[in-house]
């Protein structure tokens, strides 16, 4: 793997795993009633693709996506990351592997609003032990930004803050982009616009899943997963 430019470069093993997840279950409890979340769900995503998750409310789609970038711990299966183990680590370790390799892109709160955008992009690389100025300044211009470094995130539009959260799911050149409803709160311009960025990083060779209800933006990736009661739909 070869850093290019504010991006990555995987094409040199593109049929390697860059997330790979075996038969995740997720349980949950409320007094004596359970919830099975995830009932044996399966993935593989690769080098250079962009899939997406659709399915209902309650059909699992955020505790997989938990899973995934081990922000939850699943009762069973396992999460590897570019061939890492993520599941069944201490939470100190998948924050580690999560802050070297994963991008995760909110609707809303990837930014803190007491720092402006330069300096959260800034404090997300040194959570992975490396601020690289040159890669947030080139990052930053990529996505349009360069005149809104110093801006803190209560000055920004929709659209800007949607960039400036990219930025943020970028910053540590990412083997993996987690994007949730990533185009939620947008217009059909600024929802295409955040697409055509995550289209770019794939194409720089990470992998981008993302969670969506817009039918649109499933039907622009390269894939669709749909989820129902837990499982993957067939």
């Amino acid at each position: 793997m070869s850093d290019t430019g504010s991006g990555i470069d995987r094409a040199a093993s593109p049929n390697v795993p860059a997330l790979e997840a075996v038969d995740l279950y997720r349980f949950f409890h409320a007094g004596d009633d359970e919830t099975l979340a995830l009932r044996g769900v399966s993935l593989r995503l690769y080098p250079g693709e962009v899939v997406a998750v659709t399915g209902p409310s309650g059909s699992g789609k955020s505790t997989l996506l938990a899973c995934l970038a081990g922000l939850d711990e699943p009762d069973g299966g396992s999460v590897r990351i570019d061939g890492e183990m993520m599941s069944r680590r201490s939470e100190p370790e998948r924050a580690a592997l999560r802050a070297r390799k994963v991008g995760m892109l909110f609707q809303s709160g990837n930014l803190l609003d007491h720092l402006n955008v330069k300096q959260n992009v800034e404090l997300v690389q040194r959570l992975a032990g490396v601020v690289d100025a040159d890669h947030s300044e080139a990052l930053l211009d990529e996505l349009g930004l360069r005149d809104r470094a110093s801006s803190v995130p209560s000055t920004l539009s929709g659209g800007e803050a949607s960039r400036a959260g990219l930025a943020i799911a970028m910053a540590n050149r990412p083997v993996v982009i987690l994007a949730d409803e990533p185009t939620g709160e947008l217009d059909q311009v600024g929802a295409d616009r955040i697409m055509e960025l995550l289209r770019q990083r794939a194409i720089a060779g990470a992998a981008v899943l993302l969670v969506t209800h817009n039918t649109h933006v499933a039907s622009i990736a390269d894939r669709e997963i749909s989820l129902l009661d837990g499982r993957i739909a067939t």
